[in-house]
């Protein structure tokens, strides 16, 4: 390998640790290099892939090349209950077999025991037919010399035979081949009651193993274990994962549960290889251990998710809960103070969970010295206020304690929006309605229009609740005023409209007009408030003394622009998913929501030209517009009258199209644009006028209806038929026509 693979592999590797493409590289380094300076490599990945099958394969064999014993056995302890992959399982059993290849029977009985320790760990694996057959061949192997022992091993192989027949692999038909072989070589009579039992039992196997190889089929083996980043092939592993789980959870081959449940163990701990990153994988894991097999294997699974994931402040949650619901309250306490230790960015709301632990398991007086301690952090937040006084409310019945606190957190968080409505609640559930009315006057007070807006919502509701018509009309007037910044002569922004009679009298999901009304009644005001924000922001840009040139012509333009502007309703927005596909409404059937009509009547209605079109049309996977809605929005919008700017009669803008004489005789040369489109370029004599037009063109906003008729000959002559045009109108354009091909005559019919 080159220096400059080698650079690029360790380069990459020191700035992404989770690059996959640098590990790779990194690995092949190590395979040319002498074992003593491919340790260090070797370590590095498996720190950062300590699930790597591949990568852990790869170190114990460069081990097992030199003979060093010893080390291969401390490399293959660090790695073998972590990956459960086939071929990292028999480098395992080659190494034992070497080993005690020359000890005798002592040695033989080592490997027997491997083999049953590697089959009861990964003996279940759709890969393990080799395995299964391995074990075999070393069992009729094994040497006897009386006849009980012949018979032992005899019972010996038919017992592997029977788990193997059983287990759906790849190899399973030839083992149940090589059973009938076993027993009718043995005993044809006994044969004949044994493969009877057993058929049933292999045959449902068989059919597993047809399902269970369609979920297999769709994992990569090949990948290592990154941090989730939401590619779309992550997202599919995972998905893959997720679904082979939920088929071994079935138990399809109705085995006994014990079976059943070392088979789910055994697939969630290959998951956890490739999947090792997720938190929402382990904490499957663990829970299904918990209600499955003990909460001591889910403890276990849980420390070493928080090993692969530190800073999973869920994954602590879930544990500490794990551990107190099992009366480990020592464990539980650990884990909520290793949060407010390592985790400076939750350390409120783990204040908060620490004293509600605190209180369920060691009392009131606890709980409460806490809070005493933790409200005179810098980073306590007003959340942990709100939460102990809520405690002492709900759980202590504590009126007074919890009123105490709120007060307490009112001299520090008086600028909160969200401290105010917490505390203004609480004193409503009192029907304290005067010091809520207080509480709101004082802060509204404080607080800046640009963060009282919450606040202010929520003291017309009180009123609305609390208050009579006067206080209510009373309070939404002081809410207008407050949030639009309006002075009194501006009165039109402080004008009562019919959405706030909707909002005044409503109740839950109680509206007095219909949805679509609501609908009409919010996009008129937000129309409103968007144009008067769209037309001031015009003046500003135009000077401070804008408003002394401004003329009306100029008010009414920006009100026409930025009328023209219509923004999509994001609240009726549809996420897309396209696994809804087949669920999406096609044209043949309908169009909009609730127009039914057939492709071929709607194609008939038209235009022979537009129907080609609409054919053509691809097809719309994903979102889709109500044309209902928008068809009412286009009917509601009027086009603005008037024209600015320059206006062009039908007759100039043609003559514009129309070269002059001069220009047929040759004094202005014709060149073809880049797109293939002739062009004359206009004379010295004329750039300047020219540019002076097209300039003030570009400065002034004109509206559809005031711009020049388009100088295409095309789209010219379209306009023609459509306004009318007369018969002098169309000659000029079959001398237009003239100009552009020489000397034939281009017709209008």
């Amino acid at each position: 390998m080159s220096e400059d693979s080698k650079l690029k592999g360790g380069d990459v590797a020191n700035t992404d640790i989770y690059n996959v493409e640098a590990a790779e590289i990194l690995a092949n380094e190590a395979l040319l290099l002498p074992l003593y300076e491919a340790v260090p490599i070797y370590e590095q990945l498996l720190s950062t892939f300590p699930t790597s099958a591949k990568f852990w394969k790869q170190y114990v064999e460069a081990y097992m090349a030199i003979n060093n014993d010893e080390a291969t056995k401390q490399t293959f302890s660090r790695c073998l209950l972590n990956c459960l992959q086939i071929s990292l399982w028999r480098c395992y059993i080659r190494f034992i077999r070497k080993v005690n290849d020359k000890k005798g029977s002592e040695g033989l009985e080592e490997t027997r025991k491997a083999f049953d320790f590697m089959l009861s760990y990964v003996g279940s694996d759709i890969s393990a037919g080799p395995v299964w057959m391995e074990y075999i061949t070393f069992l009729k192997s094994m040497p006897v010399v009386t006849a009980q022992e012949e018979s032992q091993r005899m019972i010996s192989v038919r017992k592997i035979f029977q788990k193997a027949i059983v287990t759906p692999t790849h190899h399973i038909e030839q083992l149940w081949k090589d059973y009938e072989n076993f027993e009718n070589s043995i005993n044809r009579a006994l044969a004949k009651g044994l493969l009877s039992e057993y058929q049933p039992k292999y045959n449902s196997a068989r059919a597993v193993y047809r399902e269970r190889k369609k979920y297999i089929d769709e994992i990569d083996w090949n990948m290592l274990a990154v941090p989730p980043n939401g590619s779309f092939k992550e997202e599919q592993q995972c998905i893959a994962w997720k679904r082979l789980l939920a088929f071994e959870k079935a138990n399809p081959q109705r085995i006994d549960s014990a079976s059943s449940n070392r088979r789910i163990t055994f697939t969630y701990e290959q998951c956890i290889m490739f999947m090792y990153h997720y938190p929402d994988i382990w904490y499957d894991y663990a829970a299904w251990l918990s209600k499955n097999t003990s909460l001591d294997s889910a403890a276990k699974v849980f420390q070493r998710a928080l090993k692969a994931l530190p800073d999973s402040a869920p994954l602590k949650y879930a544990y500490a809960e794990l551990e107190e619901s099992r009366g480990a309250i020592q464990p539980a306490k650990k884990i909520y103070e290793s949060l407010i230790d390592n985790n400076a960015s939750v350390t409120s709301l783990a204040h908060i969970q620490f004293i509600k632990f605190l209180r369920r398991t060691e009392g009131i007086e606890v709980a409460r010295k806490y809070f005493l301690d933790a409200q005179k952090l810098s980073n306590c937040t007003y959340h942990v206020f709100v939460a102990y006084a809520m405690m002492a409310f709900c759980l202590d019945k504590d009126v007074k304690l919890a009123h105490n606190v709120f007060e307490a957190g009112l001299k520090k968080f008086m600028n909160e929006p969200g401290y105010i409505l917490e505390y203004a609640d609480f004193l409503c559930r009192l029907n304290d309605d005067r010091n809520v009315r207080a509480l709101f006057e004082r802060a509204l007070s404080l607080l800046p229009p640009e963060n009282s807006e919450e606040v202010w919502k929520q003291f017309a509701k009180f009123e609305q609740t609390y208050g009579d018509l006067a206080s209510i009309l009373k309070v939404e007037q002081r809410r207008k005023e407050a949030l639009s910044g309006a002075s009194e002569e501006d009165s039109s922004a402080l004008e009562s409209t019919l959405h706030d009679v909707v909002s005044r009298y409503n109740f839950m999901d109680l509206w007095p007009c219909s949805s679509k009304e609501l609908d009409h009644l919010a996009r008129q005001e937000w129309l409103a408030r968007t144009i008067d924000k769209k037309a001031e922001k015009s003046f500003l840009l135009n000077g401070t003394n804008a408003s002394d040139k401004v003329s009306k012509g100029q008010v009414s333009k920006v009100y026409s622009q930025s009328a023209k502007i219509i923004y999509p309703d994001t609240s009726r927005m549809v996420i897309y998913d396209p696994r809804q596909t087949s669920e999406l409404p096609t044209f043949s059937n309908s169009i909009g929501s609730g127009n039914y009509k057939r492709a071929d009547d709607i194609l008939k209605s038209v235009s022979p030209a537009l129907a080609t079109f609409i054919t053509n049309l691809p097809a719309v996977e994903g979102p889709y517009p109500d044309v209902d809605v928008v068809l009412s929005i286009l009917l509601q919008y009027s086009t603005p009258a008037g024209t600015t700017g320059k206006t062009y009669s039908n007759q100039q803008a043609v003559a514009s199209a129309v070269p002059s004489t001069s220009d047929l005789s040759g004094s202005s040369k014709t060149r073809l644009n880049p797109n293939g489109s002739s062009r004359r370029y206009p004379r010295e004599g004329h750039s300047a006028i020219r540019k002076d037009i097209d300039r003030q063109e570009d400065d002034e906003v004109t509206t559809v209806q005031s711009r020049p008729l388009p100088r295409d000959l095309f789209r010219l002559r379209q306009i023609q038929k459509s306004r009318g045009a007369t018969a002098s109108q169309t000659g000029s354009a079959a001398s237009a026509g003239s100009a552009f091909s020489g000397d034939q005559s281009i017709s209008t019919d």
